[in-house]
């Protein structure tokens, strides 16, 4: 081991300790799903049915956090910044930035297809640690600063009349955390959900304990249990997350509107049992063997959709450090590896794309080496700002540009992804039918009533911000995704095996994984990983997949994979 990463390592194990997170539920092994691998092995209908019994404890949360006097005090907050002309902000960052953004989209949906929402359409926001950058690839590091979030916050220019909802999935990010304090010190209303015991985080880590414990801020525990796949806060945390935030700007809709209250648990309840139906097990477990047979061709996938893009981002955007996938990657870029998976709109440019889904301008961090100096970044970011603003953001051809390194290995397939409700059904499929001309295949992935090759079949009930059409295609998506990678051999029981070591927290969860599956202590184990992760920076050839630093010391111990 070099002096260099043994030093980083016994920093970590010191001097990181409010970043050791093994002892919160959201990072531990669900029982439930201990032998996923074995189970998707066996049947891939029966991995998809043991994926879907940890959804049911979003369910038994949701149905006690939508009666709490806490809920009721979000949506009323909600109704009452709106009407005084103030700012709604959602925050997150990872997946609950993506889904800051997406319940974002959501509400100025609705507000171009409402009149009675019009008027409030600009009120509110999204703040995504690291920018809509992040939307379409993860910025590393970014989560690990208080000071960044506080910035991108002042950045809105929040105040008194505004409020903002902190959303993340351990109730420990930092940068969320920044969001949510120069919010309340400036006066603003503040609400923080998150997906851990409340008491357990305020005892062990003190930022999560300076909020909880916060008269300014009201707080919503939305605890459901460990993960379906350990640790990957992008199912049920991010899930419950979706559903109750989602909620209650259901609730602020339907009180502007005049119209009922959508019942929320009722609804999710329903969405529950139709995804658990045979016919859409089925058709999961049918899709979950065809991408994964894709894959093992060597060949790529690319998502096409319109009404739902925003929500494919979000998955396929989080496929990347929990599966060592290659991220999203500039259309001028032709040394870095091309993506497994990727998404396009078949009937706009990458620049009406986003005008159209986002109904706003880009929202990209254009900080320079100076502003990182400010902000307290490390000499690492200092010396090489991350290129994420919006010239960057634009350069990823989600549009309906030529793309052809997407269908260049003969082995690719073309996916369009509808849900029955887009008014533009008919173009849309004449524009992918024109664009996936040029792939070996094409495949039509249906969520709702409908027909596709893979049929998902649900009902989508209507409303303003038609949530439980969300709830289904992040659902139908998670099991796929994850069951994708399960069946190639990238999840371990059900630990991800493969993760991308990027940020402290993840640092930490690829030490217990090794510690786990190689049977070494915590600080053998981070002293292994940080060697690997110097020998891997060393050794990786340009244009070549970057190995899992996890994976490359389990195969050095000859410990199970």
């Amino acid at each position: 081991m070099s002096a260099s990463s043994q030093a980083r390592a016994r920093d970590f194990i010191l001097n990181e300790t409010q970043f050791h997170l093994g002892f919160l539920p959201t990072e531990q092994s669900n029982p439930v799903t201990r032998e996923l691998d074995k189970k998707f092995a066996s049947s891939r209908v029966e991995g998809v049915a043991n994926l879907q019994q940890v959804d049911r404890n979003v369910l038994e949360m949701a149905q006690k956090v939508l009666k709490s006097p806490q809920f009721a005090k979000l949506a009323e907050e909600g109704l009452a910044t709106l009407k005084r002309k103030g700012k709604i902000v959602f925050s997150g960052c990872g997946a609950t930035g993506r889904l800051s953004i997406l319940l974002e989209g959501m509400w100025r949906e609705a507000a171009a297809a409402y009149e009675p929402l019009a008027p409030f359409a600009d009120q509110v926001f999204s703040i995504m640690t690291g920018g809509d950058f992040a939307l379409v690839r993860s910025v590393e590091f970014f989560e690990d600063y208080l000071e960044f979030g506080r910035e991108q916050l002042r950045m809105l220019g929040i105040g008194k009349n505004d409020m903002i909802v902190a959303i993340t999935e351990g109730g420990e990010t930092s940068s969320v955390l920044g969001t949510l304090e120069e919010a309340v010190d400036r006066g603003a209303k503040g609400f923080l959900l998150f997906n851990n015991p409340a008491e357990l985080l305020a005892e062990h880590i003190e930022r999560s304990a300076r909020a909880i414990r916060d008269e300014r801020v009201t707080v919503l525990d939305l605890s459901c249990g460990p993960m379906g796949l350990a640790g990957s806060t992008r199912m049920q945390a991010t899930s419950s997350e979706q559903l109750i935030a989602g909620a209650a700007l259901e609730h602020i809709a339907a009180a502007l509107m005049g119209t009922p209250v959508p019942d929320t648990a009722a609804e999710f309840g329903r969405l529950l049992d139709e995804l658990e139906a045979p016919a859409s097990r089925q058709a999961m477990a049918d899709y979950i063997d065809f991408e994964a047979g894709v894959y093992r061709k060597h060949g790529r996938i690319t998502y096409f959709a319109d009404d739902c893009l925003l929500d494919i981002f979000t998955d396929t955007t989080e496929r990347s450090p929990t599966f060592m996938l290659p991220p999203f990657r500039p259309a001028d870029d032709t040394t870095s590896p091309v993506p497994w998976a990727f998404v396009k709109n078949p009937l706009f440019t990458t620049k009406e794309v986003w005008e159209r889904n986002m109904r706003r301008p880009l929202r990209c961090l254009e900080w320079t080496r100076e502003d990182y100096e400010r902000l307290g970044a490390s000499e690492r970011i200092q010396n090489a700002p991350p290129h994420i603003g919006a010239a960057d953001l634009l350069k990823i051809a989600v549009g309906n540009e030529p793309s052809p390194e997407r269908y260049a290995t003969g082995n690719d397939a073309a996916v369009l992804v509808e849900t029955g409700v887009a008014a533009n059904r008919k173009e849309l499929e004449a524009g992918f039918a024109a664009r996936a001309a040029h792939f070996s295949t094409a495949k039509r992935l249906f969520i709702g009533c409908g027909k596709g090759d893979f049929t998902v079949a649900c009902t989508i009930p209507d409303s303003p911000l038609r949530l439980i059409r969300h709830m289904a295609v992040k659902l139908v998506l998670n099991n796929i995704s994850t069951g994708t990678m399960v069946v190639l051999g990238r999840v371990t029981g059900n630990w991800m095996s493969w993760v991308d070591c990027t940020n402290k927290k993840l640092m930490d969860r690829g030490a217990r994984l090794v510690a786990e599956i190689g049977g070494l202590s915590y600080e053998e184990s981070c002293e292994r990983l940080f060697e690997a992760l110097e020998i891997i920076a060393a050794t990786t050839p340009p244009g070549a997949e970057k190995q899992s630093a996890v994976q490359y010391v389990l195969a050095r111990l000859g410990g199970k994979r």
